[in-house]
């Protein structure tokens, strides 16, 4: 993959990638130009660049640190393998939430490195009673309180109205939005999709930072999310909210081998979309928000893309 792979942009053009699937849900990578149609808010928009080029990863990882314990075991023995899915080119960074987002380190450009934060990553102390530590402390890492980490209580620990999923997402859209355009920028995120009614921020905030910074969201459903699948194909599941109202894509996980498969999986899929821009020379400026469809001339083939854009936030090209 070439790491100077860019679409060129200026103030009017406007940025989409598209990740493409057969009816088997695999990848589709031989299309062209001529294979797409794009709309803006209903309107037929030409085609003025277009890229099958793979591009590097700026991915921002969230990791639920309030699962349930026998999944939240399965996770920690998994999260190596987050590091192996890395190209040279990529870089990530990595958080962990529960009733607030926690840093836990900046963005990392290198495999080796990552794997060694991953390594340190506890999620046993989430659990009341587990250990030797207090109900009342926080998260560690290597036994040792982060510093800057907030401490959670009892009762908020394994408790699902309690986890706050809208502001971990937008503590990390916000780290990520200073991120070059010629990267793709990735929210991944690894939950139960449990979501409490008090976060800061609602979901409409978040996904608005979201698209203002071309800012795509993948999750990895765990727990119980896996187990109610047809809800979430249906929407009303915030993972698959965000997934699909940003062009990034839901995958499910019930154990350790599904989960070490789809990590690689996932970063591949968002490294190798199509990427279309169109001039939005035309667009009526006094409306904030512009709807985008794609479609694709041949039959049988699924598109995951971004809803649309809020034109006055657009990042100024790089």
């Amino acid at each position: 993959m070439d790491p100077h792979v860019t679409i060129r942009t200026t103030v009017s053009l406007v940025v989409v990638p598209v990740t493409v699937k057969n009816s088997r849900g695999e990848l589709v990578t031989e299309l062209d130009q001529n294979d797409f149609r794009i709309f803006q808010d209903g309107i037929e928009e030409s085609i003025a660049q277009f890229s099958a080029e793979a591009f590097p990863l700026s991915i921002a990882v969230l990791i639920d640190d309030d699962l349930k314990q026998s999944m939240a075991e399965k996770v920690q023995k998994t999260l190596e393998t987050v590091a192996a899915g890395l190209s040279a080119s990529d870089e990530l960074s990595l958080w962990r939430f529960d009733e607030v987002p926690e840093s836990i380190s900046e963005f990392i450009g290198d495999s080796d490195t990552a794997l060694a934060q991953l390594k340190r990553i506890d999620l046993s102390s989430s659990f009341p009673g587990v250990g030797s530590a207090p109900m009342t402390s926080g998260p560690r890492v290597n036994t040792q309180a982060p510093i800057g980490s907030l401490q959670k209580s009892a009762m908020a620990m394994g408790h699902p109205n309690y986890k706050h999923i809208n502001d971990a997402i937008y503590a990390a859209a916000e780290q990520l939005q200073d991120r070059p355009r010629e990267r793709r920028k990735i929210v991944f995120l690894i939950s139960d999709g449990q979501n409490a009614k008090n976060n800061t921020h609602s979901y409409e905030q978040t996904l608005k930072l979201l698209l203002s910074n071309d800012i795509s969201v993948y999750a990895v459903g765990v727990g119980e999310a896996n187990l109610n699948r047809g809800i979430t194909f249906l929407g009303n599941n915030i993972l698959s909210k965000y997934a699909h109202a940003t062009g990034g894509d839901l995958f499910y996980g019930s154990s350790r081998e599904d989960l070490q498969n789809l990590y690689p999986r996932v970063f591949e899929q968002a490294r190798n979309q199509f990427t279309i821009a169109y001039s939005a020379a035309d667009t009526d400026r006094s409306q904030p928000y512009h709807s985008i469809e794609v479609r694709v001339k041949r039959p049988g083939l699924t598109l995951l893309t971004r809803d649309g854009y809020y034109l006055n936030d657009q990042p100024n090209p790089q």
